[in-house]
């Protein structure tokens, strides 16, 4: 018989109409989507960008509110206000402060300390457990009045901290599954970090990164809306401007790769004694066995005393990070600012006042690159960039190493900066520090206090993440 006259075989089920085919394979993933609570997380998602940005906000109006008594500002201009200051104000409100933050440490802290990233890290890490709300709440207003007052540290972590303490608590209202609670807890701190330093990019990267420790696309829309949230609302109430207005730098040649790479050899030396210095410090304040509500006022005497002579150590430091970027310091002040600003801020987290590590690790950064491209010049003046170049790049080499996050940290400098540019040379720069912190640490600064804290064993790595 003619294949053309053939009979159909009746068994053979008649095609789908493509409408029905399409439907076929969309309709599993939207019940996947919709019986994982998607739109919800979403919406929530907003919130709570909206929340901890505001939040943030609230947080560094009260530095400056803290501040203005005494300084006479409210604004970054730390060390120009104190120049106008009487010295022995200087010692005296450190100290006075560090009174009154470490009786309210005693009274009303069930820690007897501040919050940091790294208790963070810790309730990620730890499937069903939440961040204390009140304690959090109190947490972000010690360190806020510790900035103010003038101690030596940075206010991002802290903010890190209240943003994803606010996410867990709104979490926590909706009774979420401890998966969506991980996904809040990082918008948390996503909106914290942009809010924080207009940057919503690194938001994203660092929630990731060193939050939730993996990449998951269930968890990435969230936090990518919370982090635009967080940073459309720091720049309607701080201005759409970088952190650090610098001067264009460009890379004179590309002969200069091996010293950017011979940079970021110091720039691990440098986070590593800060580390050991950090470490020791708490050691020395651990084992001295004084009363928690005196070690504040100790170390703001202490703090103090430092800042009579060098005004610049004084709270976050964002003014003498500038002066570095925009070449205006001698080799001989970034060196001795380097010392000073380390130990300055061992004195303070030791002695527990509120604070946290990044913008001290900008800061070092920024005098080590410095003083090292001041030396280059003088060695190869040919070929040698701007100092203030050199500084931006140490600013992601040392602050790489300390937090264990190469990939938000470069963004977080070129978001801070405006200086996308400079991509070859900072990867570079960040990749080596990166790399030989690890090779003689072997873990980030937020991972050695959760050993320390006997959250994690020595040796112990990071558990994988629960299944979202």
């Amino acid at each position: 018989m003619n294949d053309k006259n053939r009979p159909e075989d009746a068994s053979r089920e008649p095609e789908e109409p493509p409408v029905t085919f399409l439907w076929s394979g969309i309709r599993p993933n939207l019940v996947t989507f919709l019986a994982g609570r998607q739109p919800l997380i979403w919406i929530l998602a907003l919130v709570v960008g909206a929340v901890v940005a505001v939040a943030a906000i609230i947080f560094r109006l009260l530095i400056g509110l803290v501040q203005f008594p005494w300084l006479g500002t409210t604004g970054e201009n730390v060390v120009t206000a104190a120049a106008t200051v009487p010295w022995y104000l200087i010692v005296l409100v450190p100290a006075g402060g560090g009174l009154v933050v470490g009786i309210l440490l005693h009274t009303i802290q069930p820690l007897r300390r501040t919050y940091s990233v790294a208790d963070v890290i810790e309730a990620s890490e730890r499937v069903g457990r939440s961040l204390p709300f009140w304690p959090g709440i109190s947490s972000a207003l010690l360190t806020a009045f510790s900035l103010g007052v003038g101690a030596s540290a940075g206010r991002e972590g802290p903010v890190v901290h209240l943003g994803a303490t606010l996410g867990t608590d709104i979490s926590r209202a909706f009774r979420l599954p401890d998966a969506s609670k991980r996904i809040l807890l990082g918008c948390g701190v996503a909106s914290g970090i942009a809010a924080s330093f207009n940057a919503p990019i690194a938001g994203v990267l660092f929630a990731h990164e060193v939050v939730l420790g993996h990449y998951a696309l269930t968890a990435f829309v969230p936090i990518v809306i919370a982090s635009v949230v967080g940073a459309l609302l720091s720049r309607i109430w701080f201005g759409d401007v970088a952190a650090f207005v610098i001067p264009s730098h460009q890379i004179t040649s590309y002969w200069e790769l091996p010293a950017f790479a011979l940079l970021g050899v110091a720039c691990a030396a440098v986070a590593i004694l800060f580390h050991l210095a950090l470490l020791g410090s708490e050691w020395i304040a651990t084992h001295a066995r004084l009363p928690v509500w005196i070690m504040p006022a100790l170390g703001g005497l202490a703090v103090g005393g430092i800042g009579v002579a060098y005004p610049e150590i004084l709270g976050v430091g964002y003014e003498t990070t500038d002066a570095a970027l925009k070449n205006q310091l001698s080799i001989k002040a970034m060196l001795i600012l380097l010392v000073v600003k380390a130990a300055a801020t061992s004195i303070s987290l030791a002695s527990r006042f509120g604070g946290g590590i990044f913008s001290p690790s900008l800061y070092l950064g920024a005098m080590a690159g410095g003083a090292f491209g001041l030396i280059a010049a003088e060695a190869f003046p040919e070929l040698a960039s701007s100092e203030g170049l050199y500084s931006l790049l140490g600013m992601g080499g040392v602050a790489a190493s300390m937090l264990g996050a190469p990939i938000s940290t470069t963004m977080i400098v070129f978001e801070l900066t405006g200086g996308y540019g400079l991509s070859i040379a900072l990867l570079l720069t960040v990749a080596i520090s990166n790399g030989l912190s690890l090779a003689v640490l072997g873990r980030s600064y937020f991972e050695t206090q959760l050993i320390m804290r006997g959250s994690r064993p020595i040796g112990g790595k990071r558990p994988p993440p629960p299944q979202e």
